[in-house]
């Protein structure tokens, strides 16, 4: 028989892996010490990258080597549902057909998710196998199967019941394409060049006006409060005042806040609107300011903007700017580079909205991990990240004060 002129891994690696799976030898089946790895699942919608591979090279390493000392060792694969990610790739099938969701309806529209993900959603456990990962495949599991979700259900109630998750309404980084709250880690900042406009707003009595800086003009339809710092001389005779929004039948105070405003920004004062930015949002909650919501979930103005209502985001920003130049309140724009977030699924712009969500308080649940930790019983690899600020900073993020 004639060897080939160069050595084929393709051929002989998926006939020998697929020899070991069937003949079990990747399953848990030691009569030693118990040991588990549980494999962090990817996304049911990816393919592996680089990141992946190597995670896997050294639990396998892991896994191979407490085999071979006799351990009842198990390697337990899985995928994650990725929901949002799922949800893009089964609208752009959709959309090449011509079609949507929303024509679909609810349950036909599950049922052709569940469909792409028994398509499709198995390429990441071929790439293991390919890669010859030694996972228990009959324990594999996917974070939508019923068993989860019961547990999931019942953790859940628990946690409630035990006043550890509960709800609030807080303003969130909301997709208007995807319709749906996104993480602060889904949402990427990038530094975009756009316009500083300054506005005049007229005091409520008398003759004067007070000139504001705004990036988003569409936004001061939500407006509660005009704020200026309580130490600038410009600005302390009027802190009290009401004054009259230009567009929409509404007065409002101006307040003194010396955490908000920078002086030296802009014209030192602040249109403040807490339904639609996060500064906002505290600043509304030292001052006890109502919170105005004004744009539908898809994005465009609602009746709380009046005679805009019904526009796009974007529409009103520019029906709002000729508003203002009409009424001869426009004081001039300039450039002006500021962060602005996008989500990194669809790279549609995020726009901070008030949304009623569940929280979770992390810090009677961080207490015990990190005296697990304090007294060894758990380990953390490297050692920095046991020190107790990252804690903290842990649970400051992630739970919000309650509502």
């Amino acid at each position: 028989m004639a060897l080939d002129k160069s050595f084929d891994p393709k051929a002989v690696e998926t006939r020998w892996y697929s020899q070991w799976e069937s003949a079990g030898w990747f399953a848990a089946k030691g009569s030693g010490e118990p040991y588990c790895i549980q494999l962090p699942p990817p996304n049911v919608t990816g393919t592996l990258h680089m990141g992946h591979a190597f995670q896997q090279t050294l639990m396998d390493a892991l896994i191979r080597y407490h085999r071979m000392l006799g351990h009842d060792a198990n390697w337990v694969a899985g995928t994650d549902h990725a929901g949002i990610a799922t949800q893009i790739v089964v609208e752009r099938q959709l959309e090449a057909e011509g079609t949507s969701r929303q024509a679909l309806g609810r349950e036909r529209f599950i049922e052709r998710v569940w469909r792409w993900k028994e398509e499709s959603g198995s390429a990441i456990t071929r790439q293991m196998r390919r890669l010859g990962a030694s996972c228990d495949w009959g324990r594999e599991r996917f974070t939508m199967d019923e068993g989860l979700s019961a547990v999931v259900t019942e953790v859940f109630v628990r946690l409630h019941e035990q006043g550890l998750i509960y709800r609030g309404k807080r303003l969130v980084n909301w997709d208007p394409v995807l319709k749906s709250a996104v993480s602060d880690l889904e949402v990427e900042s990038e530094e975009e060049t756009g316009s500083l406009w300054h506005i005049r707003y007229p005091l409520a009595s008398g003759a004067d006006f007070l000139v504001v800086a705004t990036t988003r003009p569409e936004t001061m339809l939500g407006d509660v409060a005009v704020a200026v710092h309580p130490d600038d001389p410009r600005y302390q005779a009027l802190i009290g005042r009401q004054l009259r929004h230009p567009l929409v039948d509404r007065t409002f105070p101006i307040i003194a806040d010396a955490i908000l405003v920078d002086p030296k920004f802009g014209t030192g004062a602040v249109k403040v609107t807490p339904a639609h930015d996060f500064n906002d949002f505290e600043t509304g909650k030292r001052h006890g300011l109502p919170e105005i919501v004004i744009l539908e979930l898809d994005g465009r103005v609602n009746a709380n903007g009046g005679r805009f209502a019904g526009l796009d985001r974007f529409e009103a920003r520019k029906a709002v700017k000729a508003a203002i130049a009409e009424l001869g309140l426009e004081r001039g724009t300039k450039p002006h580079t500021l962060a602005l977030g996008r989500c990194q699924r669809c790279d549609s712009v995020a726009e901070p909205m008030i949304s009623t969500q569940w929280f979770v308080r992390a810090a009677p649940l961080a207490e015990p991990a990190m005296a697990a930790v304090r007294d060894g019983r758990t380990q953390i690899v490297p050692e920095d990240y046991t020190i107790p600020a990252l804690a903290r900073a842990i649970v400051t993020h992630f739970e919000p004060a309650r509502s």
